[in-house]
C-alpha cells in the first residue's frame, strides 16, 4: 500500500514535502493516499492504452483528488500550490514509469505535459 512517506522514499515527492506527515491531518493523508493508489492500480492495467483510456485515468485521479481537497472533513485542510504541483508531477512520474510518453500524448491532445490534468482540476 503506497503512503505519502513511500512517495518520498521513491522519489516521487520531494523530501521536502514530508514534513506535510506531520502538518496535515491524517484523514487527509490517508484520503489522498488512497486516490492515488486507485490511481497506479489503473495505471497497471493499461496495456498498450488509447490517449481517451491514459486520460480517462488521468480523470478519474483528478477529480479523486479534488473530492479529497474539498471535503470538509479534514477541518479545513487541502492542498497548496506546493502539493498541486507535486501532485501533477506524481501523476506524470507514474505514467512514466508504466510507458506512458506523456510528453507526446499531451502533444497529441495540443497542451503542454504539464497540463495534463487541467481540463479536470479543481485544487
Amino acid at each position: 500500500m503506497a503512503t505519502v512517506a513511500d512517495a518520498v522514499a521513491a522519489g516521487k515527492l520531494e523530501p521536502e514535502c514530508a514534513g506535510s506527515a506531520e502538518v496535515y491531518p491524517e484523514s487527509l493523508l490517508r484520503a489522498t493516499d488512497a486516490a492515488l493508489e486507485a490511481f497506479e492500480a489503473d495505471v497497471r492495467r493499461l496495456v498498450e492504452p488509447s490517449d481517451e483510456e491514459v486520460f480517462g485515468t488521468v480523470e478519474r485521479v483528478v477529480l479523486a483528488l479534488n473530492a479529497v481537497d474539498e471535503d470538509d472533513s479534514h477541518g479545513g485542510a487541502g492542498y497548496c500550490t506546493e502539493e498541486r504541483e507535486q501532485l501533477c508531477e506524481y501523476i506524470d512520474l507514474t505514467l512514466g514509469e508504466h510507458g506512458v510518453d506523456v510528453a507526446a500524448l499531451a502533444a497529441r491532445r495540443g497542451i503542454n505535459r504539464a497540463e495534463i490534468t487541467d481540463a479536470w482540476r479543481d485544487w
